[in-house]
């Protein structure tokens, strides 16, 4: 191509593919100068402004405003530090998009009525810091002010939803963040915080290096043979894993197995037995993307009963 050759409006127009008025838009506003004008006064267009209107085209293409645009052909920025910023412009408008595609999708799948879906949408869109404050101040509610020994508890009961969730992570997330505002339910959460950490500080010392059990735990792995074997709570065949449970937890507690340690062990697995609990571990690991939790129902139910039957009146 010459370099001397210029071009009419209409030749550059049929030489870029872009219309007339496209190309005296871009003009009229510098980005595109003319080079020279003709004797009658008609703009004249050389090799330079093919290169500069490939590169509007392509960047406008991209989403990219006309005065960074412009800072580009003037040398102002760097075509690399203005690609840079707008990449990370389109990858935040992608998490929007996937954040709103996987919303829609939850309420199709739910039929939900549009004051959900405003709720979930709601929900659905709060900033990472926004999420992170209302978990936080359920958390609070419940662990504050207790233990630092219940920090490991806590980081394992917060949800991270993330940047691109799936319909499920979005419905579970909505789900989490309405019950996590139960007022009933922080309540008993608290109760089992309050009765953690009372068990954790026994009547008798222990050894640094014993290990403290968790109620819930010892009567998950005790009584699983129980459910396996299909065993009546109310039958005599229930006594050895009643037995097994109280003896780990007042060992635990370096207390006697007597009537008060059991009736505190029954109080905490009725308040531990909350369905509220297992729907909050089912929602928060769909929202971490974590295997689905064991369901502590059956063998806390089976325990409770194995003990309540055997209480004194």
């Amino acid at each position: 191509m010459d370099g001397d050759t210029t071009w009419s409006i209409g030749e550059l127009a049929a030489r870029t593919g872009l219309t007339v008025k496209a190309i005296r838009f871009y003009s009229d506003r510098g980005i595109v100068p003319p080079a020279d004008r003709s004797p009658a006064g008609y703009r004249r267009y050389d090799a330079d402004a093919v290169a500069r209107l490939d590169l509007v085209r392509t960047l406008r293409d991209l989403g990219i405003d006309l005065p960074t645009i412009r800072r580009v052909l003037d040398r102002d920025a760097t075509l690399a530090e203005v690609a840079a910023a707008h990449a990370e412009a389109l990858a935040a408008q992608i998490r929007v998009l996937r954040l709103r595609h996987a919303v829609a999708l939850a309420v199709a799948r739910r039929g939900s009525t549009p004051e959900e879906m405003d709720l979930m949408h709601r929900l659905a869109r709060l900033t990472e810091d926004e999420r992170r404050r209302l978990i936080d101040d359920f958390l609070d509610a419940a662990f504050g002010e207790l233990d630092a020994d219940l920090t490991g508890i806590r980081r394992t009961m917060t949800p991270e939803l993330p940047d691109d969730p799936d319909p499920e992570q979005v419905e579970a997330w909505v789900e989490l963040a309405e019950l996590s505002g139960d007022p009933a339910f922080r309540a008993a959460l608290r109760r089992i915080a309050e009765q953690h950490v009372a068990d954790r500080a026994p009547a008798a010392p222990l050894p640094d290096t014993a290990p403290r059990p968790d109620a819930v735990a010892i009567v998950r792995d005790q009584v699983a043979p129980a459910l396996a074997a299909d065993v009546d709570p109310a039958s005599p065949g229930a006594e050895p894993y009643l037995a097994a449970v109280t003896a780990r937890y007042a060992a635990s507690l370096r207390r006697p197995d007597d009537a008060t340690l059991r009736r505190r062990l029954l109080t905490l697995l009725e308040t531990a037995n909350d369905p509220r609990r297992q729907t909050y571990s089912r929602l928060l690991a769909v929202v971490n993307g974590w295997p689905p939790p064991d369901d502590l129902t059956p063998a806390l139910t089976w325990f409770a009963e194995a003990l309540r039957t055997r209480m004194p009146d």
